[in-house]
């Protein structure tokens, strides 16, 4: 089998888009799981659910790889992984080592998955002292002074840097000064690189942070339907009514003054039509005088 040093990848040469490259990977873990099943041919629809994508865009990429897949049939599954794993370099060996073992290193080196997809852990690096020696995932871990030759030795293009973000940077410079074109960088820092060099950043706590943000706007949007519904669900208000000890009481007594006033000039004024003044008794008493007949007693004019 050949070795890193010997291939690259040609997916650029063949001028494949770097979104597509991305996704090539979770094509190929799809397909590994129904061949696994022995499942012998997959539809593109069935094949993008499994991978999380749309079925056109999985339509795209393979058009990529020039394979385009059988109407009526799909595509076939092994014929599939085999172009797959070819474009992504993976029918070769690529020796890879980790610098930086401490709980994080340790748990990449002993991850079983490198070895499945064509990646072999070549040294384990360490700059404690202590460290030298000790196996982890049954391979010696090696002193950070030894680095150059280990990387040289083996034949390593691909450097996974698992040390603390201080350090991160000057491993990386080293690693590249010996030959490495390829980092996976677990450190929770940006490295500084010169063209050529590939660097794929994994920072778990950032990953955490974007689910936390999602987490909270959906908390965010469920109170807000919440409280929607419980407006829909809510009986009316009563209607408002006038506060009799307000306003609206003085205004009810100045109301009734206002009536008793107006009812009391009615009654006067009743009164006066009723019950003639005084002025008014005497100018009627002189008229009936003046209208006397010669007795006296008894008015000339009788009323007819």
């Amino acid at each position: 089998m050949a070795t890193g040093r010997t291939h690259r990848p040609a997916t650029r040469s063949r001028g494949i888009p770097e979104a597509t490259v991305a996704r090539l990977p979770l094509y190929l873990r799809a397909l590994t799981a129904l061949s696994e099943r022995s499942v012998p041919t997959v539809s593109s629809e069935e094949l993008a659910a499994a991978a999380g994508v749309n079925s056109a865009k999985l339509r795209k990429d393979f058009s990529y790889l020039g394979s385009y897949g059988t109407r009526g049939v799909g595509y076939d599954v092994e014929y599939l992984v085999y172009q797959i794993s070819r474009e992504l370099g993976l029918t070769q060996d690529w020796p890879v080592v980790i610098v930086g073992i401490g709980n994080l290193g340790a748990a990449l080196a002993n991850y079983g998955g490198f070895a499945s997809r064509g990646f072999r852990v070549a040294a384990l690096i360490d700059a404690d002292p202590s460290m030298a020696g000790k196996p982890v995932a049954g391979i010696a871990v090696q002193h950070t002074d030894e680095l150059e030759k280990i990387i040289s030795d083996n034949g390593v293009s691909i450097g996974v840097i698992a040390t603390p973000a201080g350090a991160a940077q000057q491993v990386c410079e080293r690693l590249v000064a010996a030959g490495v074109t390829s980092i996976l960088n677990f450190a929770p820092t940006v490295l500084t690189v010169p063209d050529g060099v590939d660097v794929r950043k994994v920072d778990l706590s950032i990953e955490l942070q974007i689910l936390a943000f999602h987490e909270q706007r959906k908390a965010g949007e469920e109170a807000a339907q919440d409280a929607a519904q419980a407006d829909a669900t809510a009986p009316a208000p009563p209607p408002i009514r006038a506060n009799r000890g307000s306003s609206d009481g003085g205004a009810g007594r100045s109301s009734a003054g206002a009536d008793a006033t107006a009812s009391a000039g009615s009654r006067a004024a009743s009164a006066g039509t009723r019950a003639p003044s005084g002025s008014t008794r005497a100018a009627s008493g002189a008229a009936a005088r003046d209208n006397k007949g010669p007795d006296g007693d008894v008015p000339a004019v009788m009323p007819a």
